[in-house]
């Protein structure tokens, strides 16, 4: 990834932070010597040295992907940023965006560690009060369920982090931009603003 001096993220925390809470990513390899990419959930595990993901079982990725060094980009909050918010009109708009992207190599899981995975992925997103927990379901639904799905695990090698967020402006414009997107009633430009916040 093209990453400038000052939209680099170097807080490898702030990088985890960002795979955690935006957990649906895209797992691109080499399928038959072509590029292939799936949408996917992940999950990572507590030393931050392995993504976990599962996908269906026809989806021809997963049957060359074994041992292949893969790339899984994690999207965070994007917006647009419109140059009418500058003191000046010599400018033009531009996208400012947050993004992690994770290089690891494939290992396939064993059944054992598929069914963890699942609970995992069930247990971070179902609501605090919510009646759901996949330990109630029918074992033999769920056997026929798991039969239909492919369970990844990559180990990390490297991570790359870009924050771009208008640091290339003066602080007074960039306090301009945060202006205007803090009015927004988008989530994205209000996670960008807090983000602009916190990098000045």
């Amino acid at each position: 990834m093209y990453i400038p001096p000052y939209f680099k993220i170097k807080d490898q925390k702030m990088m985890q932070e960002i795979v955690e809470e935006n957990g649906f990513a895209t797992l691109f390899s080499q399928h038959i010597g072509e590029p292939f990419a799936t949408h996917l959930p992940f999950m990572i595990d507590d030393k931050h040295e392995y993504l976990y993901t599962h996908m269906a079982a026809p989806n021809p990725q997963w049957k060359d992907i074994d041992n292949q060094n893969v790339l899984i980009v994690f999207q965070g909050p994007h917006c647009y940023i419109s140059s009418s918010w500058y003191e000046t009109k010599l400018a033009v708009p531009t996208w400012n965006y947050v993004t992690v992207h994770v290089y690891g190599v494939v290992e396939m899981m064993n059944d054992e560690e598929l069914i963890t995975s699942l609970n995992d992925v069930v247990n971070k997103y179902e609501g605090e009060n919510s009646s759901y927990a996949l330990h109630d379901v029918d074992e033999k639904y769920l056997e026929g369920m798991r039969k239909g799905i492919v369970g990844l695990k990559i180990k990390i090698i490297n991570w790359e982090g870009k924050a771009k967020l208008s640091q290339n402006h003066s602080k007074e414009r960039r306090n301009l931009v945060i202006d205007q997107l803090e009015k927004s009633p988008r989530v994205d430009e209000q996670k960008i603003a807090q983000y602009m916040r916190h990098s000045m």
